[in-house]
């Protein structure tokens, strides 16, 4: 047996080894925080329950379209909703408090590279988005939903949503302090689960104001969603167009002012 038989190969593993194993750990925090499980599981499931269950909303109904189920306009918005406290509310929140604590700081010295922490975080909203949609969307077949439209469609609304929300999260978490994120981002999901299409129809906005809230992305992405699922369209242009230009805005911007400390 020679000398370096057992001697350990020393360097860094893989940068792709590192982001699975980045990406996993992250997930595990994610699931195991009963607040974040409350602000993207339960709060989305228990919305799309009640409001399909109780005769609160009218559903919108286009000239020439069939009525349908209260279910139908809003799955597609819950959909939405749930990209957004995963995307943003969520990752904003737990991040900020990484960058305070010095979590960041301390991966930031280690062998993985920044950009793949961030890549590690980006991939553990998607997995997490991936169990949000496989249970809203089981609840709401069990609601009488009849989705339509393509599927590609959908997912790619969903990516240019993740991609929005996930910029606009992690710039308010690298500029803020942690406790003034916790607070944004709370406030803005609140603001945006009523002003943004998800539950409240835009058209019951006056008219100025619709024109502006349509321009959000949580508006383009649940309208987008049922124009998709609800009308059976191929692919909204303008809700894509509205997304990517949020998703280019809030990942450059997040790029640019991020602070690690």
């Amino acid at each position: 047996m020679s000398a370096g038989t057992f001697t350990p190969a020393a360097g860094a593993a893989p940068v792709s080894r590192m982001i699975l194993a980045q990406t996993a750990l992250e997930t595990r925090m994610l699931l195991r925080n009963g607040e974040q499980l409350l602000l993207t599981v339960i709060i989305p499931a228990l919305l799309l329950v009640l409001f399909s269950t109780v005769d609160i909303i009218t559903v919108p109904v286009r000239e020439g379209s069939v009525a349908q189920e209260p279910v139908d306009f809003l799955a597609p918005g819950v959909l939405a909703l749930a990209v957004m406290s995963t995307a943003f509310t969520g990752q904003a929140i737990a991040t900020g408090f990484d960058r305070r604590y010095g979590v960041l700081k301390r991966l930031g010295a280690s062998p993985l590279p920044r950009w793949a922490l961030m890549s590690a975080k980006t991939l553990s909203v998607l997995v997490t988005e991936v169990l949000q949609i496989a249970l809203l969307t089981v609840i709401a077949l069990a609601l009488g939903w009849s989705p339509q439209g393509n599927p590609l469609s959908v997912a790619l609304l969903i990516l240019l949503g993740t991609a929005a929300f996930s910029g606009l999260g992690l710039l308010m978490a690298g500029t803020l302090k942690a406790e003034a994120t916790l607070a944004a981002a709370n406030l803005v999901f609140l603001l945006l689960l009523v002003g943004g299409g998800v539950i409240v129809p835009l058209d019951k906005f006056p008219a100025a104001v619709r024109s502006v809230l349509g321009l959000l992305p949580i508006s383009a992405l649940s309208d987008g969603l049922r124009e998709v699922l609800q009308q059976g369209a191929s692919l909204p242009w303008g809700d894509v167009a509205v997304l990517a230009v949020w998703a280019v805005l809030g990942l450059g911007t997040a790029a640019r002012f991020f602070r690690w400390e």
